[in-house]
């Protein structure tokens, strides 16, 4: 079992960036796929990003395309997203996930390892 915290959240204006990151602890991260979701209130929690084995391989959705980048970093057990460009609509709290898959994936039923997120509220 992974256990994972993320940090990074806040309060920031439209067009800003901001970086979250995840820590993992309690597994071998390496072996993980590495995701992050996010739920807005009232909403279901949607897929935004993820990393396979070795950052090879990433995948986004469509609404977060070439605004974030997600990275990894296996020395430091540690995932990140790079949310550049920020919209209000990006407010929500954002999950990190971890997953034993080899590849990136946009569903939420191949992680089994999840955070207790971090607010990220932007303003218009």
């Amino acid at each position: 079992q992974v256990q994972l915290v993320e940090s990074g959240g806040g309060l920031v204006q439209a067009g800003d960036s901001l970086r979250l990151s995840c820590a993992a602890s309690g597994g071998h991260f390496p072996s993980y796929a590495m995701s992050w979701f996010r739920q807005a209130p009232g909403k279901e929690r949607v897929f935004v990003a993820a990393v396979g084995w070795e950052g090879a391989e990433t995948k986004y959705s469509d609404s977060v395309k070439g605004r974030f980048i997600i990275s990894r970093d296996d020395a430091k057990n540690t995932v990140y997203l790079q949310m550049n460009s920020l919209k209000p609509e990006d407010t929500a709290v954002y999950f990190c996930a971890a997953g034993p898959t080899h590849y990136p994936s946009h569903y939420s039923s191949h992680y089994n390892n999840w955070g207790q997120g971090t607010q990220v509220t932007v303003s218009s």
